[in-house]
């Protein structure tokens, strides 16, 4: 099986950068790819209990909404923890059905995969 990273950088103070990441990774799943978001850096503000929540652009779903669709249809989601220190999220802030893992991860799943997008 083919698979996706997509690697999300951009954090909460960027809502329009927010969408794709999901919706690509769920357009993945239909196609049978296996499909994984890593968020790092500002991207984990994103993650954070809470936040996605507040995120609603146009005529689309709220951005909780469009992540929980993402984690129904099987896409892996990771927040780095390295990420989570440095801007002082506590793990536990983290929401539910993504996992926080360290920096290593990332290289790895870069390896693995197939194609490694970025937003």
């Amino acid at each position: 099986m083919s698979k996706i990273l997509y690697v999300q950088t951009s954090g909460t103070d960027t809502p329009e950068r927010l969408y794709a990441p999901f919706i690509l990774a769920t357009t993945a799943r239909a196609m049978d790819i296996e499909a994984q978001i890593y968020f790092v850096m500002k991207g984990i503000t994103v993650v954070k209990q809470g936040a996605a929540e507040k995120i609603k652009l146009g005529n689309f779903p709220s951005l909780k909404e469009v992540m929980e669709q993402a984690i129904k249809a099987g896409v892996k989601i990771y927040s780095c923890e390295q990420s989570c220190m440095l801007l002082g999220i506590p793990r536990g802030d983290i929401s539910p059905g993504v996992t926080v893992v360290g920096a290593a991860t990332l290289n790895d799943l870069a390896l693995e995969a197939d194609a490694v997008l970025t937003f």
